[in-house]
């Protein structure tokens, strides 16, 4: 049987490996802290992850309620530029603020979709939203966003921030990384990011 420690290894293995420094709330927060699994290039570089605060929240809609749950998720992407794969037969892209806005609104609608939907229609309903999240991140300076000051390492640092029904998300950068986050049932507003002094105390 896989334990919990066990599965704990293994993601902080997979952030000990970054190249980056990662983010999350601030010492204001005192709840639970827990990592996910993080994103990879076809090397096996580490390109992004997310670290969570409080609930962990849950693809079984059917055994929770959304509306109680409380989170706030912090997305970590590297600041990478344009370069060829690693096999060589293509380019990636320069890793951006938007990159960051789209893994955080990508990630708030993978846990927070409606209760009240059939299971047969909520990939359909998934993928469409994915999309418009891409088209989102895709227009930071357009009518969906506005501004909000958080402090990052006690320096105040603009991001770019939208509500829906489902959650909040937030983008912008810091030091060394792209910064997303995302959120429902905890307010963006009066957060503080900093960079994590020990991600090894963080829940797997």
């Amino acid at each position: 049987m896989e334990t919990k420690t066990g599965r704990a290894d293994r993601a902080v293995d997979g952030y000990l490996m970054a190249d980056f420094p990662w983010y999350g709330l601030d010492e204001a927060f005192t709840g639970r802290r827990w990592l996910t699994a993080v994103g990879t290039s076809a090397d096996g570089t580490v390109e992004h992850g997310s670290i969570g605060h409080g609930d962990e929240p849950s693809i079984k809609a059917e055994t929770t309620d959304p509306d109680a749950q409380r989170f706030a998720v912090v997305v970590t992407v590297a600041r990478r530029p344009g370069r060829r794969s690693a096999d060589g037969t293509g380019v990636l892209e320069a890793t951006s603020v938007s990159s960051a806005a789209w893994l955080a609104g990508s990630g708030l609608l993978s846990c927070t979709w409606p209760t009240h939907m059939e299971r047969a229609l909520r990939q359909d309903w998934l993928d469409q939203q994915i999309a418009t999240a891409w088209d989102l991140a895709d227009d930071l300076a357009g009518p969906h966003w506005s501004t909000l000051t958080l402090p990052v390492d006690g320096e105040p640092t603009a991001f770019h921030y939208r509500e829906s029904e489902y959650g909040w998300v937030l983008a912008g950068s810091a030091r060394g990384a792209h910064l997303g986050a995302y959120g429902r049932g905890m307010s963006a507003y009066g957060l503080g990011l900093a960079v994590v002094k020990d991600v090894t105390t963080y829940d797997g």
